[in-house]
């Protein structure tokens, strides 16, 4: 049970333990990152698993000739895209009686209210943009599937969205991610892109307490 609870540990700060992972795990790190990308993005279950900060770690070590980056944006996109479809395909058979049950032991109805709020404010424009929001990005896909968008239609803004995702952090990990100063304060900059990537959900959050007469 301990070395499950330590693989598990692994999967969930896989942005920190990256180092240890391409040491020991080799070819088959690419298929650990494929799994995390996959589950955050495609299992409602999952939405507490690195993304953002992950990927431009990858970057980070593409960029020290640990990991090929085409490999890994490649890959990586293709794993999102797919984990996109899974969620939207299980939204879509489970229907709306998801959103009538108070408490569940698998994912909160408060994220699915959240998300719901999204596609009033954003439409479509949601299934781009949530890739920047975590929580958001792994629910949307969900809502998508249980709202009947075409799928065709959710695929597009899918794999736009995935592609500027997966551009901006891997890309951005890879040219600045050995910069000195980056590079000495590697641990602030991934709270950094943490703290950014959830700030649009912190703002939502503030602007819905706030217009529902509420106080913080």
């Amino acid at each position: 049970m301990d070395w499950f609870l330590q693989f598990f540990d692994m999967l969930l700060h896989l942005d920190k333990y990256l180092d240890m992972v391409v040491r020991d795990y080799g070819a088959w790190t690419y298929g650990i990152l494929i799994l995390i990308i996959f589950c955050e993005t495609g299992l409602v279950v999952t939405p507490f698993f690195p993304g953002d900060s992950l990927l431009f770690a990858t970057g980070t070590f593409a960029a020290i000739g640990s990991l090929k980056v085409e490999w890994i944006a490649v890959s990586l996109g293709l794993a999102a895209v797919a984990g996109d479809s899974t969620n939207y395909w299980i939204g879509y058979f489970t229907g709306p009686k998801v959103f009538t049950q108070e408490k569940s032991r698998l994912f909160k109805k408060e994220y699915l209210l959240r998300t719901q709020r999204f596609y009033d404010q954003y439409g479509r424009k949601t299934i781009i943009l949530c890739r920047f929001v975590p929580i958001i990005r792994t629910f949307a896909p969900f809502v998508a599937g249980i709202g009947r968008m075409p799928y065709k239609i959710f695929l597009t803004y899918s794999v736009v969205g995935t592609t500027f995702w997966i551009s901006i952090f891997v890309f951005g990990g890879y040219y600045f991610g050995n910069i000195p100063i980056v590079k000495e304060n590697f641990t602030l900059v991934i709270l950094g892109i943490i703290f950014v990537s959830v700030l649009p959900g912190i703002i939502e959050f503030v602007r819905h307490r706030y217009s529902s007469g509420k106080t913080l």
